[in-house]
């Protein structure tokens, strides 16, 4: 299940547990993070398969490059601890910095911001903990 040092079976698990975190956190936040997002709660959901199975692949991509930083610390070094600092790295540099400059540039406020960036936090640790943990 490995090409180039990838391990292919530890990046499905990863996609496989950010999905779940997400629906866990956001189904148990979806109210706070409707009205941060100032969504209608009263109008017609959209097509939510559409949306599940675009955010199953990008979070499938998001394993796939984390698994990749994590790798190029060097043989050995694919381990919990290296995915849980590689995965916070990733969300205070590029994820959550990313997520607030557009949510300034939007007019949301920062309680979205907060919102979605815990999920995010939590996914990149997610993620790197089971990244380190299949190890390679």
């Amino acid at each position: 299940m490995q090409f180039a040092g990838m391990n292919y079976l530890a990046i499905l698990v990863a996609a496989i547990f950010a999905f779940a975190i997400g629906a866990a956190y956001y189904g148990s936040l979806s109210k706070p993070w409707m009205k941060a997002a100032r969504l209608d709660p009263d109008a017609p959901e959209p097509a939510m398969a559409p949306l599940m199975i675009t955010t199953f692949i990008l979070e499938l991509g998001l394993a796939f490059v984390t698994a990749g930083i994590i790798g190029h610390l060097g043989p050995g070094q694919v381990t919990v601890l290296n995915g849980v600092i590689s995965g916070l790295f990733l969300w205070a540099g590029i994820i959550f910095t990313t997520m607030a400059i557009n949510n300034r540039y939007q007019g949301f406020g920062w309680d979205l911001t907060l919102i979605d960036g815990l999920h995010w936090l939590l996914v990149m640790i997610g993620i790197g903990v089971t990244i380190g943990w299949f190890g390679v």
